[in-house]
């Protein structure tokens, strides 16, 4: 009979925590718990009883378990969650996931599909898709409540890094979500413990720690367990479990479980249960005994099925234990069957064919019967009949049989398969669980200090590994230790390869010095006989180290001394100028080696400095990049070529047909890097377009996930996109309060930092009618650009700023026509104002027409940049008016009209300053109370006293708010007075608070 209890017993606070959670989970108010505990404390039974209450509220439950093989498969207990829900249905069709299908198949392989991804996704890209796969497997239909979602890790202990890794950014951002996580680990010392400590010191999870049963629990438990009445249960009985058990309750289960196996508990129909004989003789003390006693009444067959299970580790597959026992299936079966009746097995997890032990004690009781030679004679053949079975041993086979070379006495076999299965890992992505292999190889080699080939082969490959893993200093450290001769080194070539993977980590990270020395020592290694195809992936690091900064022009940067750029050029110059002829020789020998991916890498970088030699040639190199991606099918390269393109044909003529081709493409792929910058720089179309909302929604959305990613760029770049959003309407305060956000991101480091410059605070200075402080802002970057090599040319430097210093006089039209020239001017959003600069320059000259027909080519360019437009209107008609050309009068009706229904009151005011001094009529706007919002209506606010709230909210005093308005400084106090009354408010300060939140979109 089973002696397990129906119920869970002296649990009731850990319980209750648990079912708030699920409560919690369906109001979006997601949350982690870790369930902690010894061994068989009844982790697994109370997560059993958390997850049949969420199944009874119809929420979907996801379960899955750390791999107990030996060694970590990675992701084992995600995809087993997975697969436990979606087995039957396949992936989930949420069109919100298809850009994260790729991401998701690294879980779930079988989720791939035909499309191949572009390169392993990184761990943060797969936990950001788990995140958003549970949301949607939460949310089921949006237009009803969350049915709530619950996702249990049973044995965390077990679980490879990469698990833990998502795990800790899946709790980090489960609140919004409809999410409950629950996992179970043993409290001993290590990495999953280590999460669950660190999470819960950051307030993100909470630990529920299970302590053994007190003795009336222990009592509770055991009659629960015999389906006794309460203290129907025998005295002996009772305190035998309390005395021997120590309050575990699958302890207690084991105990009662030998004391009615061996006769000694027997149920009387009528008096209940009684005790026969002498409990203290016939009952096993302790699990093993148990475990061993339930076995050895199995038939021999069945117990030899019994070892070889064990030795295969907690949880087996049915056709690997029938290969190694030789039993027929019907003899498996009931051997099987005969384990479940004895309570040592049952069936595990969503495949039918996974069998595992109840508990991991009894596999663990079962081994420690075993003698040595018993378990290593088992291993070895069991090893033996995996690798006939699976020739080349795909998946979690490698693994497997390298556990059990290692059980066998066969360390170097079992080394070579670790090795093996730690590059394939690394292939995919899983850098932490190749680590893991890695060093669990190099221990059965002799560890770090084995001077062999073969101990000097898998720290070579370990270098890598930690150089993937972004453990920079760990990995050059290790490189040290590699023998330089003898034997065991590795020679030049070898050590070279390492050395510049190790300058690559380095330049990545952006540890530019660490990056030059490990170039300078591939240098050395390589000699300078080397030929072209030893030395092109170098030369694509030290392109990127020359546009940075590090190193010199000198010969040494790579360029024979022919080569190397004037040196009188200009600091910023010189570095681009050595930065492309190394990128240019690298690209062509790279190709001409077939060495496809450094080539693509070359063009690549090539194309972004050949900006400033023309938009043409850039994309020249990026078609090359495209063709040589295509030939050899690489996908991803396929993608960022496409998407560069885009990004260069919406620069150069304001069009996004290309990008959003591109992006169509990256979503396909699933090449999530890709996905974002593709939004990212729509965005930014956005702006420039005057689409603010479409912006705002691009920019919500992809902050979230690039500030939960980390994506340091990423989110700099969309924190600017932002920021410009709030500049083009003119709204100062909620500029400034992006900006800030921006320096907080570190900003001031950022290669981006001319845009807030230039985009958002001069924009926003020139919507406020404010040209001294727009001109300041373009001098800080043009100051900061002279320093630091740019091609990114939307900061005004070849638009709005000639135009500016054309108006104020400061600017010859021969400087200009040097400005003209240059290439980053003949780009849309900057030749617009070009174009209005060089009008101003022939207007002034008394060149009317020529003037006119400059105006009729800015409106060309500005076609797709309506705000930009009107700006470009309202600035060139002073100049118009001042020197009789054009016509001011139509160009000033246009820019009026648009920055009225925009509400920048600043420029309308002065549109109409213009108009009464060319005399023409002036359009009243007092009447136009649409414009004013439906709070303020209400409150009687008038379209006056709201232009002067929306300046109130910048905190401008009264004369600023005068001089933008074109109102006396008197005028202006008495719309506040009445604005006090209106909106109640006591003071000024006060006001202006309440200004910026009833204006705040």
């Amino acid at each position: 009979m089973l002696t397990s209890s129906p119920y869970v017993v002296g649990r009731a606070e850990e319980l209750r925590v648990l079912l708030d959670g699920l409560i919690d989970a369906r109001r979006r108010m997601g949350r982690a718990v870790f369930v902690g505990g010894e061994a068989g404390i009844g982790k697994t039974r109370l997560t059993a009883d958390c997850a049949y209450r969420a199944v009874a509220d119809g929420m979907a439950v996801l379960r899955g378990r750390g791999s107990s093989a030996g060694a970590p498969v990675p992701f084992r207990p995600i995809a087993e969650a997975l697969l436990s829900l979606f087995r039957v249905s396949g992936p989930p069709q949420d069109p919100a996931l298809a850009p994260y299908r790729s991401a998701l198949a690294a879980l779930v392989p079988d989720w791939r599909g035909e499309q191949r991804p572009a390169a392993p996704p990184s761990l943060t890209d797969i936990a950001e898709a788990l995140l958003r796969l549970l949301g949607a497997v939460g949310r089921a239909d949006p237009d009803r409540p969350p049915r709530g979602c619950l996702l249990i890790v049973e044995d965390l202990h077990e679980a490879d890094a990469e698990t833990l890794a998502v795990l800790d950014y899946v709790i980090d951002n489960l609140d919004g979500l409809p999410v409950l996580l629950v996992a179970t680990l043993r409290q001993h010392p290590g990495p999953a413990l280590d999460l669950a400590l660190d999470t819960a010191a950051r307030r993100q999870a909470r630990r529920l720690d299970l302590h053994p049963l007190d003795d009336s629990q222990t009592a509770e438990l055991a009659a629960a367990c015999l389906s006794a009445a309460p203290g129907a249960l025998p005295a002996a009985v009772a305190e035998r479990v309390v005395r021997d058990a120590g309050g575990n309750p699958f302890v207690i289960e084991e105990l009662l479980t030998g004391m009615v196996t061996a006769g000694a508990l027997r149920r009387d129909p009528e008096r209940g249960w009684e005790v026969f004989g002498d409990l203290g003789i016939e009952v096993p003390t302790t699990v093993v005994r148990s475990v061993v006693q339930r076995a050895a009444r199995i038939d021999p067959a069945g117990r030899e099925m019994l070892n070889v299970a064990a030795v295969l580790g907690r949880r087996f597959a049915l056709p690997v234990l029938q290969l190694v026992t030789g039993l027929d299936d019907r003899s498996l079966l009931i051997h099987l069957r005969a384990g479940i009746d004895a309570r040592l097995l049952s069936p595990s997890g969503p495949v039918a064919d996974r069998y595992e032990f109840r508990h991991a004690m009894v596999a663990d009781a079962l081994l420690a019967d075993l003698l040595p030679a018993e378990r290593a004679a088992i291993a070895r053949r069991a090893a033996g009949e995996v690798e006939r079975a699976y020739p080349g041993l795909p998946g979690e086979w490698r693994q497997l049989v390298a556990v059990l070379r290692q059980a066998a006495g066969e360390p170097e076999a079992a080394a070579r398969l670790f090795a093996e299965a730690a590059e394939e890992a690394r292939q995919s992505g899983a850098t932490e669980s190749a680590v893991a292999l890695l060093e669990r190889a190099l221990e059965l080699v002799g560890g770090d200090g084995a001077a062999t080939a073969a101990a000097s082969a898998i720290r070579e490959q370990l270098v890598h590994a930690l150089a993937d893993s972004g453990r920079f200093d760990q990995a050059r450290d290790l490189a040290r230790t590699l023998p330089l001769g003898g034997p065991a080194a590795l020679g030049d070539d070898r050590t070279a390869a390492l050395h510049l993977r190790l300058a690559r980590a380095a330049a990545t990270a952006g540890r530019l010095a660490d990056a030059a020395e490990q170039t300078a020592l591939v240098r050395t290694l390589l000699g300078p006989a080397a030929g072209p195809e030893r030395t092109c992936a170098l030369e694509v690091v030290e392109a990127h180290l020359a546009l940075a900064g590090v190193g010199s022009a000198a010969p040494d940067s790579g360029l024979p001394a022919g080569e190397v750029p004037d040196g009188g050029l200009p600091e910023g110059e010189l570095r681009t100028a050595v930065a492309e002829r190394l990128a240019r020789r690298a690209a062509e020998r790279a190709e001409a080696a077939g060495l496809t991916e450094v080539a693509c890498q070359a063009w690549q970088l090539l194309a972004l400095l050949e900006r400033r030699n023309g938009f043409d040639r850039a994309d020249a190199c990026l078609r090359r990049l495209l063709d040589l991606a295509a030939r050899h099918r690489l996908p991803g390269w396929q993608v960022d070529a496409q998407l560069r393109l885009g990004v260069n044909e919406f620069m150069q003529i304001g069009e996004s047909v290309q990008l959003e081709r591109a992006h169509r493409a990256a979503v396909d792929l699933g090449a999530l890097d890709l996905v974002r910058s593709a939004e990212a720089t729509l965005a930014m179309h956005a702006v420039l377009r005057g689409d603010y909302a479409r912006a705002r929604t691009l920019t919500d959305q992809g902050l979230e996930a690039s500030a939960r990613l980390r994506n340091v760029d990423h989110h700099q770049f969309l924190l600017l996109t932002r920021a410009m959003v709030a500049a083009h309407q003119g709204r100062r305060t909620e500029m400034a309060d992006v900006l800030a956000e921006f320096d907080r991101w570190d900003g001031a480091d950022s290669l981006q930092l001319p845009l807030a410059h230039g985009n958002c605070r001069a924009v926003c200075a020139l919507l406020e009618e404010d040209r001294a402080l727009a001109l300041a802002e373009f001098d800080l970057a043009r100051r900061w650009e002279a320093r630091h090599p740019s091609v990114f040319y939307l900061n005004g430097a070849h638009g709005l700023y000639p135009l500016l210093r054309a108006l104020a006089g400061a600017e010859s039209a021969e400087e200009h026509a040097r400005t003209a020239a240059d290439h980053a001017a003949t780009l849309a959003w900057n030749r617009q104002f070009e174009r209005l600069a060089h009008a101003v320059h022939l207007g002034r000259a008394g060149q009317a027409g020529a003037a006119a027909e400059a105006v009729a080519e800015a409106a060309r360019a500005a076609r797709p940049f309506e705000m930009a437009r009107h700006l470009g209107l309202r600035l060139v008609a002073e100049a118009a008016l001042a020197d009789g050309w054009g016509e001011p009068v139509l160009w000033l009706r246009s820019a009026e009209e648009y920055f009225h229904r925009a509400g920048v009151p600043a420029v309308g005011a002065a549109c109409r300053r213009l108009l009464r001094e060319a005399g023409a009529s002036v359009p009243q706007r007092r009447t136009g109370t649409e414009q004013v919002p439906e709070p303020l209506r209400g409150r009687r606010v008038t379209v006056r006293e709201y232009e002067v709230v929306l300046l109130v909210a910048q905190r401008l005093g009264n004369q600023e708010i005068a001089a933008r308005l074109s109102i006396s400084p008197r005028t202006v106090e008495k719309h506040v007075a009445s604005l006090l009354e209106k909106a109640d408010q006591p003071n000024r300060a006060a006001l202006a608070t309440w200004a910026a939140r009833v204006t705040s979109p």
